[in-house]
């Protein structure tokens, strides 16, 4: 189980990474929309990291430095799979939403939210791409793997 989520989280990071890349070339065609998704989609792995360990989690919708994208990402990947190899995935744990409603779920369905979500965004970012005349990434989990 642990080496199939280090794979998905590989998927995520190695896409995020291409998405950034792409919309780096290319921000003077795009619109704000673009930018605050592609931040969303960072911000959103940072804040289940973070809620997992009990750290401080970023905005959900801030906007960070676009050159230090790449990096957080990298920072996001470095620790979700510290958590996949360090923690039980069965745990509990409880937290609050952005919104301060309380929930607790297993680190497990964490860490699988936080890949569908940015599986989620990437597309939307896609079609802003496409919207704006930018061939969209193929971004695929199938594409991936071969």
């Amino acid at each position: 189980m642990k080496e199939k989520l280090i794979d998905l989280f590989e998927y995520t990071y190695h896409f995020n990474r291409e998405m950034i890349k792409v919309i780096s070339e290319n921000k003077e065609a795009l619109d704000e929309k673009t930018i605050s998704l592609i931040n969303h989609t960072i911000n959103a792995q940072q804040i289940w990291n973070a809620r997992i360990l009990g750290e401080i989690t970023f905005e959900v919708w801030q906007i960070n430095l676009f050159e230090s994208l790449d990096e957080i990402n990298h920072g996001n990947f470095l620790k979700s799979i510290d958590i996949i190899n360090n923690l039980d995935l069965e745990k509990r744990i409880e937290y609050q939403n952005s919104r301060g409603a309380k929930f607790d779920n297993s680190i497990f369905e964490m860490l699988f939210h936080a890949v569908n979500h940015s599986t989620y965004h990437r597309g939307q970012i896609n079609t802003l791409l496409k919207q704006n005349g930018i061939t969209p990434l193929l971004t695929d989990y199938i594409f991936y793997k071969r």
